[in-house]
């Protein structure tokens, strides 16, 4: 039998040749990321950031025309109390006024739920453009979210009221 007493000492030397750098090649070092400690709180620096002018600008659009819409809303909820409250029967003559009346209520609304809808559209466009919604901008997002929130709550709720008197 043959023995090659070299393989063994060239099988090794070759392993360890592989193991070695290559010039230009990725370094098994610590990397600088590695230094620092995971458990170290991050600082959120976007506090800072200022709001971004087109959203503010858009937002501001919205309020102005969500709050004129509401506010032109608010004689046809009144009118509609008042026709409600004096409806007779279901199915009498006053009672289809009544309905009529909540029917005009709610088609006032239409502009202030526009703007609802076209609030969530803004917010939505920025999200999918992939523009940031630093702190500031958020805070002002949830501020109109908030107002028009209290305000259609508040119209909705009468106009249930209103139905729910109806349904007697």
């Amino acid at each position: 039998m043959v023995r090659f007493p070299l393989l063994p000492s060239l099988s090794l030397a070759l392993a360890a040749t592989g193991c070695a750098a290559l010039p230009g090649g990725p370094s098994l070092s610590p990397r600088a990321a590695e230094a620092i400690d995971p458990r170290l709180p991050v600082v959120d620096t976007s506090l800072g950031l200022p709001a971004d002018p087109a959203l503010i600008a858009d937002l501001a659009a919205i309020r102005a025309r969500a709050l004129a819409a509401a506010t032109a809303a608010e004689p046809a909820l009144r009118s509609a109390a008042g026709v409600v409250a004096g409806a007779g029967p279901a199915q009498s003559e006053s009672w289809v006024l009544a309905q009529q009346s909540l029917s005009a209520a709610i088609a006032a609304r239409a502009p202030f739920t526009t703007a609802l809808g076209d609030l969530d559209a803004r917010v939505a466009a920025q999200i999918r453009s992939g523009g940031a919604l630093v702190p500031n901008s958020l805070a002002a997002l949830r501020r109109l979210s908030s107002e028009l929130g209290t305000i259609d709550a508040r119209q909705a709720g009468e106009l249930a009221a209103l139905q729910a008197r109806l349904q007697r």
